[in-house]
């Protein structure tokens, strides 16, 4: 199947430290199980709703990624088993995500989405929104988060270059924090753009149309 092809084309040319989150948002459930069966194991969904779904219907050793924005009352469907959530945009979210891990008995693991681009309509926090959480030491008593790292999506443009200097941006800032806070994950990088991600050092990207084709309609 076309899925399967791609998924090995896309996994020899990446290195081996970079995580590949196979996007599955508005894909149907045998296109998932074509991945799996394949032996990848990681996916990401940008709707509470159709994760849940999916989950309930695949393997429980699936790996799930929340890669869209997240509203803090949707927070408490996915808690019990959500895998990563990439797009954590606030200090309220974090709050939210906090309490739905004590419900659960479990430490959710997070990264925190920078706002990277001059695009108005994706989320996250500026760099000096994030600096100030840091320095009122806010996530001192977040027990059940555990913060991963940081995400980030370039402005959509066909200028490589500020795509380049975008990512590159993030990756200094998150070279600055990854000692202090113990970061371990830098995700930048979708269809259009993961290559140029990879070489300014995002060690996880999200592809989507790459691996599963023309997304659908939702």
């Amino acid at each position: 199947m076309e899925i399967v092809k791609n998924l090995i084309k896309i996994s020899k040319t990446i290195p081996k430290n970079v995580l590949l989150v196979a996007v599955s948002k508005t894909k149907p459930i045998n296109f998932i199980r074509s991945a799996y069966v394949h032996g990848h194991r990681d996916f990401g969904e940008n709707k509470v709703q159709e994760m849940v779904e999916k989950h309930d219907s695949l393997p429980k050793d699936i790996n799930w990624h929340m890669i869209g924005h997240l509203q803090r009352n949707k927070v408490k469907y996915i808690a019990p088993f959500v895998n990563l959530i990439h797009s954590v945009d606030s200090y309220r979210l974090l709050l939210e995500i906090n309490k739905q891990g004590i419900k659960n008995n479990r430490v959710i693991d997070v990264l925190v989405q920078i706002d990277i681009s001059n695009d108005n309509t994706k989320f996250g926090l500026t760099y000096t929104e994030f600096e100030e959480l840091i320095k009122l030491n806010k996530l001192k008593d977040l027990k059940n988060i555990n913060l991963k790292g940081m995400m980030g999506m370039a402005t959509y443009s066909s200028d490589l270059s500020i795509i380049e200097r975008e990512f590159n941006e993030l990756n200094s800032y998150f070279n600055k924090y990854k000692p202090i806070l113990k970061l371990n994950i830098l995700s930048m990088g979708m269809s259009g753009d993961y290559e140029i991600a990879i070489k300014c050092n995002s060690n996880m990207i999200r592809l989507g149309s790459t691996i599963f084709g023309t997304r659908l309609n939702n």
